[in-house]
């Protein structure tokens, strides 16, 4: 008797069977800039679907290993990755998955909506880069603050075109090294110091408690300028030199040897995102490079390599959930129970329906970040700043949480095959744990945005995109702009009374609720916005999303029986 193998096609193509993310561009860009986009989209699109994902699996297969000491006895501390590794760095150069924002001809393409392209190319790229996007997006973070007016030309010269090459060959990533283990999320209580030297260089001398992309060419790292005082306004963003070829203090050192007074002390081993190398390391009298002018408080400069690395965890998030989902549905259209397909199941069909409904939402939230940031880059809007401002949290914050939700409902999606690893299912879940937890948790964004609302009146354009999208939804379903009237009815007075007495204890314990509740109902205006425009998929997911977060209702029937199209 032969055994049953259960076959498991691979998903569709992640941009032609992607209707939204499709009509998301057509409204953006226009026809012609869509159409201008589409080659480059298709190009990673085939990627993704061939030697990507077999690149994605070697990495997960193979993880890094830190080796500390050559056969001599001299200390090293190479961080070997796997080809699989390497070949998702390549694509992320080919396919200028970082760099395209900052092309002159992608701005003289796109302008602001450049980022909304880059938001494909990371919706596409992201899922099955092994987790080569956390380097992209402190490398795209690092770029942002090296594109700013108060650094120095000769550190931007010399550093931002390698970050923002097309050539693999040229092409760097960054790390982010911010975190130290007495503080964690509390930057105040950083001990890393900075210390001036006479040729403008500084030194720096601290512990570094969770530094991702360890084997990046660089790292932004923050520090407290000698002498600057306590608090975390006063540190200061540096540029570190990883390897010695950069480090004019190596005296002659191989150049893939680490940079003079940097030490990797070990790798972490995390719950997932384990083909990224993620370190602790130190620092003694290591060479850096100011980022802005050091006796200036420094923080609200490293916040904008923040902002950058907060939207694209949001597109992480929401990418992956989009891809999820198509597995889930691959596997549902050959899987056949209890006498039939899995897919013709009215319950599995609500199940994915659902799930669509948060993807969409979750794409729309991240979409529009990456809209706003266009926006702040090119031309300087200050509503989009504004706007970014509680934005960025938000969509941060609500799809890392909705991220973790959908995993585990696709890993339950393919029954004790999700729960074997060498299905990579299990991969989904693991890797999204750390969306809520990188770039800020779920409560330190949420005091985030309890600042916002109370010390830069960020409450203001949201409950006016809001206000709008009420009017909008009116033509579309009545009862769709009633419940978004009646949420941001809520949130107005909720707003004022939060910003009344910002320090009341009940105030700061509902932070996480009130941050939900914003970023629910922002979503359901984006939905409205896109639907207005003629997206019948977005006018569903709107409605259904709405009843779902807003009102807390059942969707399941109307899921099922809508799931081609929310699809």
């Amino acid at each position: 008797m032969n055994r049953f193998v259960q076959p498991v096609p691979p998903p569709a193509d992640p941009y032609a069977d992607d209707t939204l993310l499709r009509s998301w561009l057509e409204r953006h860009l226009g026809p012609a800039g869509h159409a201008a986009a589409k080659g480059r989209l298709a190009d990673l699109a085939a990627d993704v679907s061939g030697p990507l994902r077999a690149a994605h699996a070697d990495a997960e297969a193979h993880p890094p290993t830190l080796v500390r000491y050559d056969p001599w006895g001299a200390r090293i501390d190479r961080i070997d990755t796997s080809a699989g590794w390497q070949a998702q760095r390549a694509a992320a150069a080919r396919h200028a998955v970082v760099a395209l924002p900052y092309l002159p001809d992608a701005r003289g393409t796109w302008g602001a909506a450049a980022r909304v392209v880059q938001h494909a190319l990371l919706h596409l790229y992201g899922p099955e880069s092994a987790t080569f996007s956390c380097p992209v997006a402190m490398a795209d973070g690092a770029a942002a603050l090296l594109s700013m007016p108060d650094v120095d030309a000769v550190v931007r010269d010399a550093w931002l075109p390698r970050l923002i090459a097309t050539d693999p060959a040229t092409a760097i990533t960054s790390g982010q090294w911010m975190t130290e283990s007495q503080g964690g999320s509390d930057l105040g209580r950083s001990s890393t110091v900075g210390r001036p030297a006479a040729d403008g260089s500084w030194r720096l001398t601290g512990q570094k408690w969770f530094c991702s992309a360890a084997d990046a060419a660089m790292a932004v790292a923050v520090a407290r300028p000698d002498g600057a005082g306590r608090g975390s306004r006063v540190l200061a963003p540096f540029l570190v030199p990883r390897y010695a070829a950069d480090s004019p203090l190596a005296d002659g050192a191989a150049a893939d040897a680490p940079a003079p007074g940097v030490t990797v002390h070990r790798l972490k081993d995390k719950l997932g995102t384990r083909a990224l190398p993620t370190a602790e390391i130190g620092l003694h009298d290591a060479y850096a490079l100011p980022l802005g002018d050091p006796a200036v408080p420094g923080l609200v400069r490293a916040m904008t390599l923040v902002v950058v690395t907060r939207v694209h965890n949001a597109a992480a998030a929401a990418g992956g959930m989009r891809r999820g989902l198509a597995y889930a549905q691959a596997y549902a259209d050959v899987r056949h129970v209890a006498g039939g397909a899995l897919a013709s199941s009215p319950l599995h069909r609500a199940t994915l329906g659902t799930l669509a409904v948060d993807a969409a939402g979750a794409f729309a939230l991240a979409g529009h970040a990456f809209a706003l940031l266009g926006r702040v880059e090119v031309g300087a809007d200050p509503a989009a700043a504004a706007e970014l401002r509680i934005v960025a949290p938000l969509a941060k914050l609500a799809t890392g949480r909705l991220a973790v939700g959908s995993a585990s409902e696709y890993v339950e999606s393919f029954g004790g095959a999700g729960y074997v690893e060498d299905t990579g299912v299990p991969r989904l879940l693991r890797d999204a744990q750390v969306l809520p937890i990188w770039e800020g948790t779920t409560n330190v964004l949420a005091l985030d945005v309890l600042r916002a609302l109370t010390r830069e009146d960020a409450g203001a354009p949201l409950l006016s995109r809001l206000a709008a999208a009420v009017d909008l939804a009116r033509p579309l379903s009545p009862a769709l702009a009633d419940t978004l009237a009646v949420a941001t009815a809520q949130l107005r007075d909720t707003i004022a009374a939060v910003t009344a007495d910002a320090g009341a204890e009940a105030v700061v314990a509902g932070a996480r609720g009130l941050a939900l509740r914003l970023s629910y109902a922002l979503t359901t205006a984006l939905l409205v916005e896109h639907a207005a425009w003629g997206d019948e998929q977005a006018e569903l997911a709107a409605r259904l999303w709405a009843r779902r977060w807003l009102r807390h209702e059942e969707i399941a029937e109307d899921a099922h029986h809508h799931l081609d199209l929310l699809c």
